[in-house]
């Protein structure tokens, strides 16, 4: 069985997955909306891969960038429409966050793990074309049908990788059992960030948690976690979230993104009353007006963009790993390694928060799927 186990390689944990949908750097920012638009609906992973000369993919962007880039950029609150026009390169990570790394199909998975572990936020693995894959509805940058076409590639991830190691964890039956305390695992270190703290000063903070694939936590004085404010939740907007970004606080923000698409009235009027303080009149009509149009009129304005267009408000629950209702993961120090990735897998999360019982429930740390690998990869040595 151990021997099967190193045995496999990447393209085994590949099967079935669906094409990665993806744009060339010089595409414009308005295009990638729609194309995470796109994506979203069809219930693929809500990102797009970018791609530089011959395919070369040089990351991987998600509303979650699109947001904390209106909300950075010093012309997009003012000007929304007008940053649209900008090339998606200007979206990516200066800092070489969030690196995107290309593996051969036929590698090991101990090569992708040493990948991911090494640096690598997600692995770009070839499909091979006319292979048993099949892309999935709204997959590759071309059209549906069966085999992948050449040139298509597909996503390794974390979650990937951990659930791997969960189908042998009979193989690691010496760790599994141990409490994430006692393997180290509760990182101290997370993000975080204060309920009545402006949501805006936390954008620096989701940047960094799109890169680490994990959330900042919202807790309060005296240590209690009362929300997250995650990518992946994120991505149950749309742009005009950047709205909310920048005019709420971290625990208005939280409620705005619960009941996105008809946020409580109180919290709408804060983002109206606080857009037209800060001058931002563009922004304030865009909030205002229902179909959205003027977010596409640096992209496509196609029929099928239209439909786009009036489906943006009422995105689909079932597109995203997590209903943005739901509570954040918890677990405690005394938890199972395996029970925690029980867990994790369940929600679709790659973090699981810890919180300490002996000392009132306070937030004690974080557990991460990149400190879990670790763990068998060192188990393997």
């Amino acid at each position: 069985m151990a021997v099967s186990f190193l045995a496999n390689e990447v393209s085994d944990l590949c099967i079935g997955k669906p094409a990665v949908r993806s744009l060339p750097l010089s595409a414009a920012a308005g295009d990638l909306a729609a194309a995470l638009r796109r994506v979203a609906r069809s219930g693929a992973a809500a990102c797009v891969a970018v791609t530089g000369p011959a395919r070369a993919v040089v990351g991987r962007v998600g509303l979650a960038d699109v947001l904390c880039f209106l909300c950075t950029d010093p012309e997009a609150l003012a000007r929304p429409a007008a940053v649209f026009s900008k090339p998606v390169s200007a979206l990516l990570p200066k800092d070489g966050a969030g690196e995107v790394r290309r593996v051969d199909p036929r590698s090991s998975i101990l090569e992708a793990l040493d990948a991911v572990l090494s640096g690598a936020q997600v692995l770009a693995v070839p499909l091979r074309a006319g292979g048993r894959r099949k892309q999935l509805v709204g997959g590759g940058g071309g059209g549906g049908g069966g085999g992948a076409a050449a040139g298509d590639f597909c996503w390794l991830t974390q979650e990937d990788l951990v659930r791997y190691f969960l189908n042998s964890i009979g193989l690691f039956y010496h760790v599994a059992a141990r409490s994430v305390s006692s393997l180290g695992l509760v990182r101290t270190d997370y993000l975080s960030v204060r309920p009545g703290e402006s949501a805006l000063s936390a954008v620096p903070l989701i940047r960094r948690a799109v890169a680490t694939e994990t959330a900042v936590a919202v807790v309060t004085e005296d240590g209690h976690l009362v929300g997250e404010i995650s990518p992946a939740l994120l991505a149950a907007c749309d742009e005009t979230a950047a709205a909310a970004i920048a005019t709420l606080s971290a625990a208005d923000l939280m409620a705005y993104v619960d009941y996105f698409g008809s946020p409580p009235e109180h919290i709408l009027r804060a983002v109206k009353a606080g857009l037209k303080d800060k001058g931002l009149d563009a922004m304030l009509a865009l909030i205002e007006d229902e179909t959205l149009s003027s977010f596409s009129s640096a992209s496509s304005s196609s029929d099928e963009e239209a439909a786009g267009r009036a489906q943006l408000r009422r995105p689909s629950s079932g597109s995203y790993g997590r209903r943005s209702a739901e509570e954040p993961v918890v677990c405690s120090p005394a938890s199972s390694l395996v029970a925690v990735m029980v867990q994790a897998l369940a929600h679709r999360v790659s973090y699981v928060w810890v919180l300490d019982e002996d000392n009132d429930c306070r937030l004690a740390g974080i557990v991460t799927f990149a400190d879990v690998l670790r763990v068998f990869r060192e188990q393997l040595l």
